[in-house]
């Protein structure tokens, strides 16, 4: 049986968006940048166990803001996408756009099909031998493949602005780093530049000069170190 509506589908889907985007609103922002040899993410994220930044694969990385357990949902179905993959074809077949259309459709047949919108924006960030790949999806589905740099939840304006200003082609790591600080503390989500330190922020990082798992966590003294003038 057809759902009844009680509106227009225009207004249907409209009502759905605008829920979700409230529940996005909640969450912090996470910024990925490209710097010397890999890509950089952060996160205000001031709890010791949850993660909003995790590794999917071996040159592939995860990012997802909005609903806790909506978004940790999506991260474990892509590790089990990823492991399939790999084990089925090989490692080197395991791709971050592949993994990209997957969430995209994920999202868009639960935006279309379900009376509940899932409430998140993921980041799918992958690094190749002479690139970066960014993927920025929606709680709809929608999904952008980004230059450089991508942001989810906040103001995503405001953030890529702040990081356009800054960003330049092979900027070491530490700048990449003290620039994705900044643009959180101006962005307007999160505190100031001296709130945002290593306690209260999720790095991490995909270094292509890593071999094997490319994605490794920053933290702590090293963390301190990386932030410091």
């Amino acid at each position: 049986m057809s759902t009844p509506f009680y509106v227009s589908p225009e207004q249907w889907y409209q009502d759905k968006a605008e829920y979700a985007r409230k529940g996005i609103a909640r969450g912090r922002p996470i910024v990925a940048l490209e710097y010397e040899t890999g890509i950089v993410m952060m996160a205000e994220n001031r709890s010791a166990t949850l993660r909003k930044i995790s590794e999917i694969y071996d040159r592939i990385a995860f990012g997802g803001v909005g609903k806790l357990d909506e978004y940790e949902t999506l991260r474990k179905s892509g590790v089990r996408y990823a492991d399939m993959r790999g084990y089925s074809f090989s490692r080197e077949d395991v791709a971050g756009k592949s993994l990209a259309n997957e969430y995209s459709n994920v999202l868009g047949s639960v935006f279309t099909r379900e009376m509940k919108p899932l409430e998140v924006e993921i980041l799918v960030v992958e690094i190749k031998e002479n690139g970066s790949a960014l993927y920025q999806i929606r709680y709809d589905g929608s999904m952008s493949d980004m230059t450089h740099f991508a942001t989810i939840g906040g103001d995503g304006d405001k953030l890529g602005d702040l990081i356009r200003a800054g960003w330049k082609p092979g900027m070491p790591l530490k700048d990449a780093a003290k620039l994705a600080r900044r643009a959180l503390a101006g962005s307007g989500n999160s505190g100031s530049v001296e709130d945002l330190d290593e306690k209260s922020l999720e790095i991490a990082i995909l270094d292509r000069t890593r071999t094997g798992r490319t994605f490794r966590r920053i933290a702590g003294e090293e963390a301190r170190a990386l932030l410091r003038d």
